[in-house]
């Protein structure tokens, strides 16, 4: 649905400090039916990035194609698959919420027979029947947001681009506007999304992009991202904890006679200098799959271990971004 391929934008500070790319040889795509989430600082280029993806900014190099529409070539056309929704967007605050949208449906240049309809059809799928004959100017900042995104599928696009839509909403608000989002994915819609709210992008995003200085550092699904898989390299070896029920069994000896097994550390660990501590679990990688995993579990069980707990370890999203930010991980 999305393509992105060589996206380059940069700016020349006029000798201040030299050239900037705010987007770096960007390359990706995003199939139709995702959610996908842009993570990044601010200065990273994610606004540059979504408004050259939208035609509201010509790239330095590279193109952009939306649902096969080149959207420097054809941007009138591309647009017209495309709902955006800026970070800071304006509303007329003496208008009433089915007028302004009403405006905008006649700006599309949708059918105008088909407006008052789709009109009302949109403020039911957002919530806003309450606030159908409200002005603008009443509403609370959760309305508006509800509002702009009523405004940006209006014309029915099968594109759905939002740029940091939870910014300055209350928790309440933002767990509205998760469900709504969910709710228009399940309507067959293509979502790209920026957030600096990291734990909600975990909760509703099917891929994730980790872009830093313009550079696209992580893309992948949520799953693959935290387990830290790569193209190149294919999938990461996985963390795993095992816990005993009783000390005893010789635990570390036995993970490191298992093969794909690496970097064993026992719980708890002995202090140093300390006399020995005994292991009642142990922290290790394992290079296999779900079923791999559970043949060794089984194994160990059967070895006699008194197993009484397993499970995977994984960052999250937001310890992951940290990590990138601060150059511990590229």
């Amino acid at each position: 649905m999305i393509h992105i391929e060589n996206l380059t934008k940069e700016y020349d500070l006029s000798g201040k400090r030299g050239q900037v790319l705010a987007a770096d040889r960007l390359t990706f795509d995003i199939p139709a039916g995702e959610i996908f989430g842009l993570v990044g600082p601010n200065g990273a280029g994610k606004t540059t990035t979504l408004k050259m993806l939208c035609g509201l900014l010509m790239p330095t190099g590279g193109r952009v194609t939306v649902n096969g529409i080149d959207v420097e070539r054809q941007p009138e056309a591309a647009q017209k698959h495309i709902g955006y929704l800026a970070d800071f967007f304006s509303v007329y605050d003496d208008l009433k919420a089915w007028e302004y949208l009403d405006y905008f449906g006649h700006a599309y240049k949708m059918d105008s027979a088909a407006i008052p309809a789709r009109v009302t059809e949109v403020i039911g799928l957002m919530g806003l029947e309450s606030k159908r004959d409200a002005f603008i100017g009443g509403l609370s900042r959760g309305m508006k947001q509800r509002l702009g995104i009523a405004r940006a599928i209006l014309h029915d696009p099968p594109v759905l681009v939002l740029d940091e839509p939870a910014s300055g909403l209350d928790p309440k608000a933002r767990h509205e506007l998760k469900l709504l989002i969910k709710n228009l994915h399940r309507t067959g819609k293509t979502i790209f999304i920026t957030s600096h709210v990291l734990s909600d992008l975990e909760e509703i995003c099917t891929s994730i992009g980790i872009l830093e200085k313009g550079r696209l550092m992580r893309l992948g699904s949520l799953d693959q991202i935290l387990r830290g898989d790569s193209a190149a390299t294919g999938p990461a070896p996985r963390r795993l904890r095992i816990k005993l029920a009783a000390a005893g069994f010789a635990l570390g000896d036995w993970l490191a006679a298992q093969p794909g097994v690496t970097g064993v550390t026992l719980e708890p660990a002995t202090p140093a200098g300390g006399a020995p501590v005994p292991a009642t679990g142990a922290i290790f990688h394992l290079a296999g799959s779900e079923s791999q995993i559970a043949d060794l579990v089984r194994a160990l069980v059967t070895a006699g271990a008194p197993v009484c707990g397993v499970e995977e370890i994984t960052e999250s999203l937001e310890q992951l971004f940290f990590r990138i930010s601060s150059g511990e991980v590229m």
